[in-house]
């Protein structure tokens, strides 16, 4: 039986003064950087490590479930898949397949110079963007309706990994089967913003997230099918439908990323 978690008991709330209006007038002369507010899952993460350096979580610990931290912190289960993702990243929680998260060996030594969480976009905030993005890319791609034998390869070599397990190669395959998309709108401007997407989808806890989405038997395969429908409502140079299962594709993505292994 997991020991209640001590001090992760209420709710996160957003800053105090965060929400309010007015207009802020400086001091001739003064000078101000734009204030950075941390993300949610941000605070999530630092609410967990400072558990871990007050030693109210000891290595070897287990967590409660994505459901029941959720619950406890008044956050949603994205925020804390997020959360744990980022501090498996930095080597201070470990995910055991079957039995969940642990507090690692060397967790305190790893968060003795109290680095907080980094500002850097979430993947659900790049999942967010893809859905105002690539639906629209694929809709332009579809209104020049043309067969495109490197997607089509790369579509080929989908199905290969997924078969085969290799997460990898499945990876490689699906950046550049969005990439290659947006080239086939002959738009730069777009083509330049889906090689800024492609670079964050490189970033360790993206590729961890990613990598355990479609870690259950068939996701990969499901999301390779999808890919083809896709690619053929482009070469039929049907926009409407191009751009409804890609938008279709990256909400099964989003679900797969928020929901965990109990569901």
């Amino acid at each position: 039986m997991v020991e209640p978690l001590r001090s992760v008991t209420g709710p996160i709330h957003d800053p105090p003064g965060t929400k309010a209006p007015g207009t802020f007038v400086p001091a001739p002369g003064a000078s101000f950087a734009p204030v950075v507010l941390p993300q949610r899952y941000e605070r999530v993460a630092e609410r967990l490590a400072a558990d871990v350096r007050a030693g109210r979580l000891t290595p070897g610990e287990r967590l409660p479930s994505e459901r029941e931290l959720a619950r406890r912190l008044g956050v949603g289960r994205a925020s804390v898949r997020e959360a744990i993702g980022a501090l498996q990243v930095r080597g201070v929680l470990e995910t055991r397949p079957g039995s969940g998260s642990f507090v690692a060996p060397d967790a305190p030594e790893r968060l003795g110079g109290g680095e907080p969480a980094g500002h850097d976009a979430g993947p659900f905030d790049v999942l967010e963007a893809r859905l105002a993005l690539e639906p629209g890319i694929a809709q332009l791609a579809a209104r020049h309706g043309r067969r495109d034998p490197e997607i089509e390869a790369l579509l080929d070599a989908m199905d290969a990994a997924a078969a085969d397990e290799d997460r990898a190669a499945w990876n490689d395959g699906d950046r550049r089967f969005h990439r290659r998309l947006a080239a086939l709108t002959g738009n730069p401007v777009l083509l330049g913003l889906a090689d800024q997407v492609a670079a964050i989808m490189d970033q360790p806890l993206w590729q961890r997230l990613r990598d355990d989405s479609i870690a259950r038997p068939g996701r990969a395969q499901v999301h390779a099918a999808e890919h083809r429908i896709i690619y053929q409502a482009v070469v039929e140079g049907d926009p409407d439908a191009a751009a409804f299962t890609a938008t279709r594709h990256l909400e099964r993505v989003r679900r797969y990323m928020t929901t965990d292994e109990e569901t």
